[in-house]
């Protein structure tokens, strides 16, 4: 198998056959002429069910994850939407960790749960807990991990043993490691899920999301969801998504660098209580991350001594970083979890503590954002 760079930038993205253009065209058909009733060019006759430019970064997708079959979506909560009611039916219980991703959380709390399906949130990292959580009715354990948005580390190697060992499948949700940092199913995971917004995309200009399954039969039951539910990623933000796939290596790197330096500067600021970060040694899952990561990735949160109000101003002073919501762009930015990105959260199991922050690394001059910071920090 070539390197993962070099995936990134060929697979499923040959020269187009007729012009020898690199870069996949952009198909912009709803419909495909037929050659004769029935008889379809290479399976396609309509784009919701297929459409060149989505397989071409669906097949890139699979490569990257090292699965079966790879699927794009029109954003990530669909893509979630997707795997969740192709594997659960009402009666049927899932694990959730204990500091999902608010929307993630949305989602199974007043979607999925009005339809019959229940949920125990659980800290992932404590697999006792986990064991103790499982039901007859238990079908799935879904895993984020590092956890948005207090970069939480669970074991997926020892969460997939004991989802199989209780017949139920594993889903990681590996958006923030990206799959260049970290590839969940080659360590037993049956599912992996992205919002393609984030670190694929890499430069805030497209919503997408997907799923990668392990195993073809899976793979071949979701693109059915995929088909009927009609929630695809559209041909030219797939287009942008598999531009953004191109760079991520070089991306990603950048932005560990840079976020690691900027964890050093904030364990040593008094203003600043707890830093999480999976790559200090003082994180309590740096052990795990090091193990099945190969980065520690470009985000991080940190909690502020003089509480709520403390970080509300950090986030409002803000200049080099933008004060914005979601992640994974060039641009480096910074948000408060408890009233933005988490309020769904909050009177909950997982509502997160107010004073944290919540910051995205770019891939700016360090030197500039420590500067920020440090301004921002009073």
């Amino acid at each position: 198998m070539s390197g993962f760079s070099t995936r990134a930038i060929h697979d499923g993205q040959e020269p187009d056959p007729t012009t020898g253009a690199v870069a996949v065209p952009l198909h912009l058909t709803s419909t495909y002429k037929q050659d004769g009733v029935g008889g379809l060019r290479s399976g396609y006759e309509y784009s919701r069910s297929a459409n060149p430019t989505r397989t071409a970064l669906q097949e890139a997708l699979a490569s990257l994850e090292q699965g079966a079959t790879g699927l794009a979506f029109a954003s990530g909560l669909a893509a979630e939407d997707a795997l969740l009611r192709t594997v659960l039916v009402p009666g049927d219980h899932l694990v959730i960790p204990i500091d999902a991703y608010g929307g993630t959380f949305r989602l199974i709390s007043k979607v999925l749960q009005r339809w019959g399906v229940e949920h125990t949130p659980v800290d992932l990292s404590d697999l006792d807990a986990v064991r103790a959580a499982f039901r007859p009715s238990t079908k799935l354990v879904w895993c984020e991990t590092p956890t948005n948005p207090l970069l939480g580390i669970a074991d997926i190697a020892a969460l997939a043993q004991l989802a199989h060992e209780h017949g139920a499948l594993l889903a990681v949700d590996n958006t923030f490691a990206s799959p260049y940092l970290q590839q969940p199913l080659t360590l037993g995971a049956d599912v992996v899920v992205h919002s393609t917004t984030k670190y694929l995309g890499g430069h805030s200009d497209v919503v997408g999301g997907a799923l990668v399954a392990a195993d073809a039969e899976l793979g071949e039951r979701l693109a059915f969801h995929q088909n009927a539910m009609g929630a695809v990623a559209g041909p030219f933000d797939a287009w942008l998504v598999l531009r953004g796939i191109k760079t991520l290596g070089v991306r990603m790197d950048r932005h560990q660098a840079n976020a690691a330096k900027v964890a050093e500067f904030l364990v040593g600021h008094p203003a600043v209580s707890t830093v999480l970060y999976p790559g200090l040694p003082t994180h309590p899952g740096h052990e795990v991350a090091a193990r099945q990561m190969s980065g520690f990735g470009g985000m991080l949160s940190f909690r502020l001594r003089a509480g709520e109000e403390a970080a509300l101003a950090v986030c409002e002073r803000a200049q080099v970083f933008t004060l914005a919501e979601s992640l994974g762009g060039v641009e480096s930015l910074v948000e408060h979890p408890h009233r933005m990105t988490h309020a769904s959260v909050a009177g909950s199991a997982l509502e997160v503590p107010a004073d944290l922050v919540r910051l995205s690394v770019g891939i700016e001059d360090v030197e500039d954002l420590l500067a920020d910071l440090d301004q921002m920090l009073g």
